[in-house]
């Protein structure tokens, strides 16, 4: 891994423009999206209404009831709720194991959205799993490429109780070697951090475990990385390997406030079996809901990242205010705590560098101070702008200073390279437009379509 003290004057271009420092990779992306990328402007991005499906082999065109929540989705369901779902539709006990492993090997592993591609299925079946059920994937509002090769999508799914459809970004950030793709769990948030900008969108509703998985299961559709799928001409991926390998539950939302439905998400995403993503590739982030830490390491077993960004309880009650709730130390001791800790497996702490806030020296000291015996490695986060918000992001010249005081203290300490900021992709910048609607212009809304 290369070190903060080997920069130089590119990584700190790489700081603002949000290129990557030691980058072919990304260089290679820039020499296909752009020619050139002026630094520290919100460039227009080269924003693409979703490809049609004939643009896109294995991504089919979706029944219109993709915005209804009329029928159950089978995405989402572990393998006993599967199970019911074909008892409901009268499939004998006897088959049930069977069909059971033939779905889900259609659903995860070939990627199926229409029942009609399960030829192993008998036509019966095939029927009434149309009939009783539904194989959508979200409608995709739109698709953004950044110069880094970065994608965002906009994803629009019913709006079970919240007046109207929701809306949700998801980010795939592809570099060599692996792609990450970075999966939202609410829509909105309950947690307002004053530099995130999904902090200044209400919560609307917790994702279903389908819409979860869904998010997953359509990135993949979409970047051809299903069996006999095909990736979009153009696209930035990785050279070999699979083009998701790793998920990063960073998107909008608190996950641990929507603990069951993402639980569920990921014990499909990493069943080996089907999507097969290890647990070591899925990190989950919260921002401290301390009752629910000891749960996420029993019951899903994944990486746990920690949204620190202060050392002072003054000032993180500011900027995360959940820490008035759980404060620094009790945060901690449930990090001490959770289940599967060890130098194998540890835990990330982030923190965003926030200009003349908490990027001072003394800072840096009193965070190794705090995260003695834990272990942890230590993401320092260049803040990436927003309309609006509050904040600038430190000198680089401050953050590499920041990053070589941890690392001297034997922790290890990236500096995370802004990706996709030209269509604010980057971490802490996503947010949709939906909005809850009032309960009277909800019940309105629904007599009229009643």
């Amino acid at each position: 891994m290369r070190q903060p003290s080997s920069l130089n004057k590119a990584g700190a271009d790489a700081c603002r423009s949000g290129t990557r420092y030691d980058g072919t990779f990304v260089r290679r992306a820039l020499a296909k999206f752009a020619k050139a990328w002026h630094i520290g402007a919100m460039v227009t991005l080269l924003q693409n209404t979703a490809p049609t499906p004939s643009e896109h082999p294995d991504a089919r065109e979706r029944p219109s009831g993709s915005l209804t929540a009329d029928r159950p989705s089978l995405l989402g369901l572990e393998r006993p709720a599967l199970g019911d779902a074909l008892r409901s539709i009268d499939v004998p006990d006897r088959q049930i194991k069977m069909r059971t492993q033939q779905l889900w090997h259609w659903l995860y592993v070939r990627g199926a959205g229409d029942v009609d591609r399960m030829t192993n299925v008998s036509k019966a079946i095939r029927d009434r799993l149309r009939d009783g059920f539904t194989f959508d994937r979200p409608e995709i509002v739109s698709e953004q490429i950044s110069v880094d090769g970065t994608r965002k999508w906009l994803f629009r799914f019913p709006s079970r109780g919240a007046g109207r459809p929701v809306d949700v970004e998801t980010v795939y950030i592809p570099e060599e070697g692996r792609g990450t793709l970075c999966v939202s769990s609410q829509v909105g948030c309950t947690l307002t951090c004053t530099f995130c900008h999904t902090g200044t969108q209400r919560l609307v509703r917790n994702l279903t475990a389908s819409e979860i998985v869904s998010q997953i299961v359509t990135a993949r559709e979409r970047l051809g990385d299903f069996p006999d799928a095909e990736t979009p001409a153009g696209a930035v991926v990785p050279s070999e390997g699979r083009l998701v390998s790793n998920i990063v539950m960073m998107g909008m939302g608190e996950p641990l406030y929507s603990f069951d439905n993402v639980k569920t998400a990921l014990h499909i995403a990493s069943d080996g079996e089907g999507l097969s993503l290890s647990k070591r590739r899925i990190t989950l982030s919260t921002s401290g809901v301390v009752p629910m830490i000891e749960r996420c390491g029993s019951e899903i077993g994944v990486m746990l990242a920690i949204s620190l960004h202060a050392v002072r309880d003054d000032l993180r009650d500011l900027l995360v205010p959940i820490n008035k709730k759980y404060p620094i130390a009790d945060l901690l001791d449930a990090c001490r705590a959770y289940p599967g800790l060890s130098n194998a497996k540890r835990i990330t702490f982030e923190y965003v560098m926030l200009k003349g806030v908490n990027d001072s020296l003394a800072e840096a000291r009193d965070l190794v101070r705090l995260l003695k015996g834990i272990p942890a490695k230590i993401n320092l986060i260049p803040f990436n702008p927003w309309p609006g918000s509050p904040y600038e992001c430190s000198d680089w010249e401050k953050i590499e200073t920041f990053a070589e005081v941890v690392n001297r203290a034997g922790y290890a300490s990236p500096i995370r390279t802004p990706r996709g900021r030209d269509i604010f992709a980057a971490c802490g910048q996503l947010k949709s437009a939906t909005e809850r609607m009032k309960i009277r212009d909800r019940e309105k809304a629904e007599e009229q379509l009643a």
